[in-house]
């Protein structure tokens, strides 16, 4: 069964303020009205009452009959419809040219801007140790084929990085590479030698130098994760930058293995 608010909202649909079509809905159910009869009927603020019947007036949806007490009357409702869906036609007609427009003059910036690129948009700088951490979990979880690490201290990963594990064995069982150069400062940590030694149960191929430049992790030759150690003396602060970029993670991978040459494959074997 169709409620009183239903007919309101149809008109609303068709352009009509909520108080418009109120006031509209209360001068069909009689010949006329006074404006504040028509307040009272269709509960509308009479403070308000004047400014919707102009309205209606205006869009010829009602008419006014002067007086020493002006009166209203509603126009029929099928002309009245036939109003509001052709200013709808109207306004859809309008936006349709200007939707048009608007697409013709976007489309070319849009297409252009397809060819433009930021500078040094494939490097993320990095200052936070979660975003640090949650960088060089990505990082590993990107790796297909073969993944490469100069490991120390501090470690932005926990000891036990159970999920470093996995991707180990992932990386293994599809064929890929694992290396990792630790330095003999690392080892001087129980719980790391511990996690050295489970990374190499996993699949992990492992080295020892007495050095590392920095800490660097190269995905499959395309990403780059590394520390930038703050220069400032005595300051524990320190930048990252993750970047894909193949050429510069080709020139890291030969850096990385020509110390992976030089470097000890056992850690008593310290210089």
């Amino acid at each position: 069964m169709e409620t009183e608010d239903e007919p309101v909202n149809d008109l609303v649909a068709l352009g009509l303020a909520r108080y418009e079509a109120r006031v509209y809905l209360a001068l069909v159910r009689r010949e006329s009205y006074t404006a504040a009869e028509v307040a009272r009927e269709a509960d509308v603020p009479r403070q308000r009452v004047y400014d919707v019947l102009d309205a209606l007036v205006r869009r010829r949806l009602a008419t006014a009959r002067p007086g020493r007490v002006a009166t209203f009357s509603a126009v029929a409702p099928e002309l009245a419809v036939a109003r509001l869906m052709a200013l709808q036609r109207e306004t859809l007609e309008r936006l349709d040219r200007t939707s048009a427009a608007l697409t013709a003059a976007l489309v070319p910036l849009w297409s252009d801007g397809r060819t433009q690129t930021v500078p040094l948009d494939y490097v993320e700088i990095l200052r936070d140790p979660k975003s640090i951490g949650e960088a060089f979990a990505d990082i590993q979880n990107q790796a297909r084929h073969e993944l490469l690490s100069f490991c120390k201290p501090p470690f932005v990963a926990s000891p036990i990085n159970a999920m470093g594990i996995k991707v180990v064995r992932r990386l293994r069982r599809a064929g890929g590479s694992v290396r990792a150069i630790y330095t003999y400062e690392a080892l001087d940590d129980a719980d790391v030698l511990e996690n050295v030694r489970r990374f190499g149960a996993a699949g992990e191929e492992s080295r020892f130098a007495a050095k590392l430049p920095l800490k660097l992790v190269v995905a499959d030759e395309s990403l780059v994760l590394c520390d930038m150690p703050d220069p400032v003396a005595g300051t524990d602060a320190t930048t990252a930058l993750y970047i894909e970029h193949p050429a510069l993670a080709a020139c890291l991978r030969t850096a990385f293995m020509t110390m992976w040459e030089s470097a000890q494959t056992v850690p008593s074997a310290r210089p």
